[in-house]
């Protein structure tokens, strides 16, 4: 069993920075892929970024070159650094931990999930 708390949300203006955080418990965190997904009012989920247990990152196109995804596998964390952040990325972040086995584009592909954390970027 694996529970994930995000953190570092916020209000933040067009073109400023946030780095989000997501700590998992349990012992077999460096075992996991991790993924970061969000989701805005009225819409579907969607897929931001991900990390594989290897260290190997995959981002969404809307996102390639302004989101870095890490993890520290010692402080059982990962991390989604964003930057030139714009109004269209206002959303409720997720992040999810899914046994790895490919696939990091799908929700269906991770079995936990946390709450989430609202970031709103203003024009």
């Amino acid at each position: 069993q694996v529970q994930l708390v995000e953190s570092g949300g916020g209000l933040v203006q067009a073109g400023g920075s946030l780095r989000l955080s997501c700590a998992a418990s349990g012992r077999t965190f460096s075992m996991y892929a991790m993924g970061w997904f969000r989701q805005a009012p009225g819409k579907e989920r969607e897929f931001v970024a991900a990390i594989s247990s290897g260290g190997r990152t995959y981002n969404a196109d809307s996102v390639k070159g302004r989101f870095t995804i890490s993890r520290n596998n010692a402080k059982k964390t990962v991390y989604l650094q964003m930057n030139s952040l714009k109004p269209e990325d206002t959303s409720v972040y997720y992040c999810a931990a899914g046994l790895d086995s490919g696939g990091y584009y799908y929700t269906s592909r991770y079995n936990y999930w946390g709450q989430g954390t609202q970031v709103t970027v203003s024009s």
